[in-house]
């Protein structure tokens, strides 16, 4: 029923006559093609694509269900619908016929009407249902297309933003990235799938977003910290967890930010909260973010030897560390024989540090 060709109606019987009454009957509005048996219905069926098949019920060698079922099977040819053709016709054949597959039947010999009319709206709901699976595939596209394009806008925001909160510090360029790579590192290496890793990369990209709250001042300074300063610097994780908590489409967001200072111990903070009660993924993050920092110059120092971190990281195990994330990072450390890990795969040229320790 497609405007640019006749739709294909293969008509199989073994009654040269029938075939004929077919061909008369609808050759003005379709192509008729016409086969004398479902051997070589079959054959054609595997060759050529058709838009309706009219099908005899009683043939010799291989009858209309015996055709049918053997369509079913067939991939090529299986979707294609079938319109059973018989002189005689009860419940229980009716009933079989549709069971097998058939959208229709039709008695012999024909009523013209009743087959043009029964044809034409067989074709019609095929028509339709074709159209609307392009038109599914096509909406399904441009959503993909949609998404993929508002996951590149929030990228991208995300990244500005990231790149305005690492700016405040010049010892901390970069570190919210390198974060994130690492961050999806360890994820990697547990075993997490590639929708977990991008969202644990995000959570480590946006982890330090409070610090957008804390001064400039306070960020640069080179000199040891007074308490209020570190109160103040301890904040950032209570404020990046409300700066975050209304994206409600991405609640773990504002988890990474709050509870990355917390240690295995309890004595990290905002919270004070120990062990198993800190969120997995803030563990995680805590682990990528010191590895961060000991690899990253800072005013007071320059970048750590990759052994001396591996040991301050084997020595926070069971502290201030996850035991078990502890062991991830060592083994990623173990791995990178050349101290590659720490090149930034965003910008290589990038110095960071984590934030300011109090002293």
């Amino acid at each position: 029923m497609e405007e640019k060709k006749q739709p294909v109606i293969l008509a199989v019987d073994d009654d040269d006559v029938n075939l004929f009454m077919v061909g008369s009957i609808l050759g003005n509005e379709s192509k008729v093609v016409k086969k004398s048996s479902g051997v070589t219905a079959l054959k054609y069926l595997a060759e050529n694509s058709v838009d309706l098949v009219l099908l005899d019920f009683n043939m010799p060698g291989m009858d209309g269900m015996e055709v049918l079922a053997e369509m079913r099977r067939r991939e090529e040819m299986k979707n294609v619908p079938v319109i059973i053709m018989t002189g005689e016709i009860d419940v229980e054949l009716e009933t079989s016929v549709f069971h097998a597959g058939a959208v229709d039947f039709v008695r012999k010999p024909f009523a013209p009407m009743v087959l043009r009319e029964r044809t034409k709206r067989v074709l019609q709901n095929e028509y339709l249902k074709r159209n609307l699976r392009k038109e599914v595939v096509r909406q399904t596209r441009l959503a993909e297309e949609r998404l993929a394009a508002s996951r590149r806008l929030f990228d991208q925001t995300v990244l500005a933003l990231v790149k305005t909160i690492d700016a405040k510090d010049k010892y901390t360029q970069g570190h919210s990235q390198r974060v994130a790579y690492y961050t999806r590192l360890l994820g990697k290496r547990d075993g997490e799938g590639e929708e977990r890793l991008q969202e644990l990369y995000c959570m480590g990209l946006l982890h330090d977003i409070g610090k957008i709250g804390v001064p400039g001042a306070i960020i640069n300074k080179t000199s040891r910290l007074t308490d209020e300063e570190y109160a103040i610097i301890k904040s950032h994780t209570t404020m990046g967890a409300e700066i975050l908590k209304p994206i409600v489409e991405f609640p773990k967001l504002s988890i990474g930010a709050r509870s990355h200072h917390e240690r295995w111990d309890g004595r990290g903070y905002p919270d004070g909260i120990a062990g198993n009660d800190i969120p997995r993924d803030a563990r995680l993050i805590a682990v990528a973010d010191a590895y961060d920092a000991m690899t990253s110059r800072r005013s007071y120092r320059g970048v750590m030897e990759q052994e001396r971190v591996r040991t301050e990281i084997e020595r926070g195990r069971g502290s201030q560390f996850d035991p078990y994330f502890a062991d991830l990072m060592l083994s990623l450390i173990d791995d990178d024989k050349e101290f590659k890990m720490r090149s930034d795969p965003v910008d290589p040229n990038a110095e960071g540090a984590s934030e300011r320790n109090k002293g």
